[in-house]
């Protein structure tokens, strides 16, 4: 009997070293886990290896107010998974509890509860494996096909793979082309852009969950390596007139303490934006996209020291000011938060590393209005959509650390923007069998406008769907019918398109984002006089729908728009007598719809 149990458990562990799957993802980051869902929905298996001990990436590592300005621009897994926090904090504390009003309708979580949120949303989907602290080693692929990848002891053998990580780690060990840096402007033509290429890289930072309610704070510590010496500087900026206070928003503070609070009185940390003294580190991180572990691990101690030794200096050093100090001592790191981590995040924020020269090479101008319109540039072959902007935190530093300048700022005003399934797609003689929603291919610019978390899963879910399409059809991920992948992503109440006014759930969403993205939307709204306008501001980054962007389904139809809409119905095949009688908006695309 001991002979046998001992050959079973063998046998076991061979086959847990050895698996075969459809698809297989490297990277439990929210695109990554977006990848799974919808790939498992879609009948595949899949096993999603994580190089960490914890998935969900930033949104389980601090960032938990989410980056996004209109809750109309959320769909799909993102809004399926912000849902589920709101659900979490109704079943918790009741409807009309502080949280629940607190967690902006899902999508300001605390950093535990988007982890449990996570967590359960992969545990429901039975053909989803998990494989934790499993880093990438190796690819073995023959001509343009990956064959299987090795993750320390684990060999995962698939039809598909999607690569989920920050840093594009798996696109690079296959050899697909990547950038690391800064295009000039002559490469695509974008204003925003270096006059010349350089390596310069945006900068890093953690996002810390801090908290003000002594019944669950403990204190900010030293961080090991700490020396009183580096940060005597910031004395210099905490005279009136330039730095009042350590946590606060939006401006004249150290650290942007993210307002409204998190639930339970907490806050999402972050570097402020073109403030006198930051935690973002321009410069510190190049060696990231492309270092081995012990490199990664040098510059994750670096930005810890330097970001946690600030705090501890301004909280205890006795040459702080007391009108700066006594405020700030009331804060802490929470006690329920990263209790596997001394309370700080796992994760730094790797806003860019690596991004893929694919098919499509998202540009600044792919953000930007179409001519003359409240749209941005029509893409027909839109997998997801976002309504952020191109926004960098800084890619320079002249001077030292506390007293110099970022340079490298950028954030570019847009309308909501469509993202085309060839920001996906690395280049068929490259390889077949690969997708990328989030070291996506783009410029350092464009990058800049898709480097948001649900835009990521977006991108993620996209993602997904295709590889089981591609396995469903035998058909390289380039050759997919897009049709088929957008109808797939309707189905699973992902948007392509910004219409502010028919949102998931909504009877005719199939619909109108059907025809949407077939360009019907477009022509109805001329460009506003300030390019990117948005509506009322509702609090911080946050806003009311964009204006411009509603499909007013009971508008009667005009000439000039019925017009439009018969030629783009023939162009599409759709001819019928009904089109041409249809009394407005709702019923022209419900009928166009019915018959495509």
């Amino acid at each position: 009997m001991r002979l046998l149990s001992l050959t079973f458990l063998l046998a076991a562990s061979l086959q847990a070293a050895d698996l075969k799957t459809d698809v297989c993802i490297y990277g439990a980051t929210p695109g990554g886990i977006a990848a799974a869902l919808s790939a498992a929905k879609s009948g595949s298996s899949v096993v999603l290896v994580e190089p960490t001990a914890r998935i969900g990436g930033l949104v389980t590592s601090g960032l938990s107010h989410t980056d996004f300005h209109s809750l109309e621009s959320l769909s799909g897994s993102f809004l399926d998974f912000s849902q589920r926090v709101k659900a979490y904090y109704v079943k918790t504390y009741g409807a009309d509890s502080e949280q629940v009003k607190s967690c902006f309708e899902g999508t300001f979580g605390e950093p535990k509860v988007n982890l449990l949120i996570m967590e359960a949303m992969l545990k429901e989907l039975p053909k989803i494996q998990i494989h934790r602290n499993a880093p990438l080693e190796s690819v073995q692929h023959e001509g343009t096909v990956i064959r299987s990848a090795q993750f320390s002891d684990l060999k995962v053998t698939a039809k598909i793979f999607i690569d989920g990580s920050y840093e594009g780690d798996l696109l690079a060990k296959v050899g697909v082309k990547y950038h690391v840096g800064r295009e000039g402007q002559s490469q695509y033509g974008e204003s925003l852009a270096p006059e010349k290429e350089d390596h310069q890289l945006q900068a890093y930072n953690f996002r810390f969950c801090a908290t003000d309610d002594p019944a669950n704070r403990v204190p900010i510590t030293a961080p090991v390596g700490y020396k009183r010496e580096d940060f005597v500087a910031v004395l210099d900026f905490l005279k009136p007139g330039k730095i009042d206070r350590v946590f606060g928003y939006p401006s004249k503070c150290i650290v942007k303490a993210q307002t409204p609070p998190l639930p339970n009185h907490k806050y999402d940390i972050n570097d402020v934006s073109r403030g006198l003294v930051r935690l973002s580190m321009p410069g510190h991180n190049l060696g990231w996209p492309e270092g081995d572990a012990a490199t990664r691990q040098a510059i994750f101690d670096e930005h810890l020291r330097y970001n946690t030794g600030l705090l501890y200096f301004l909280l205890n050093d006795e040459a702080v000011p007391a009108n700066i100090q006594e405020p700030a001592r009331a804060w802490g790191w929470c006690k329920d938060e990263f209790t596997e981590t001394n309370h700080l995040p796992p994760q730094l924020y790797v806003r860019e590393a690596r991004r893929m020269i694919g098919q499509h090479v998202y540009v600044q101008q792919d953000s930007e209005h179409a001519p003359g319109d409240a749209r941005a540039k029509l893409m027909t072959d839109s997998i997801a959509m976002g309504d952020y902007g191109n926004n960098c935190h800084g890619t320079s530093h002249e001077g030292p650390q506390i007293g110099g300048q970022h340079g490298g700022e950028l954030y570019n005003p847009v309308p909501p923007y469509q993202i085309p399934y060839g920001v996906l797609l690395p280049k068929t003689e490259e390889c077949q069998n690969l997708l990328v929603p989030v070291a996506a291919s783009s410029s350092h610019v464009g990058f800049c406008a898709l480097r948001l978390e649900p835009i990521w899963m977006s991108l993620g879910q996209a993602a997904g769907h295709a590889a089981s399409l591609a396995i469903q059809s035998g058909k390289a991920v380039q050759d997919i019918s897009i049709s088929a992948l957008q109808t797939k992503l309707i189905q699973d109440k992902s948007a392509m398109i910004y219409v502010a006014d028919v949102l998931p759930g909504h009877p005719q969403f199939d619909a109108v984002q059907w025809w949407g993205t077939a360009g019907g939307l477009h022509g109805l709204n001329p460009m506003p006089k300030k390019p990117g306008q948005r509506g009322k501001n509702l609090h911080g980054q946050y806003y009311e729908a964009n204006p411009g962007h509603a499909v007013e389904l009971g508008k009667a139809l005009d000439a000039e728009t019925r017009t439009q809409w018969l030629k783009l119905a023939s162009s599409l095949g759709i001819q019928s007598p009904e089109l041409a009688a249809a009394a407005t908006r709702g019923d022209f695309i419900r009928l166009a719809f019915a018959q495509k």
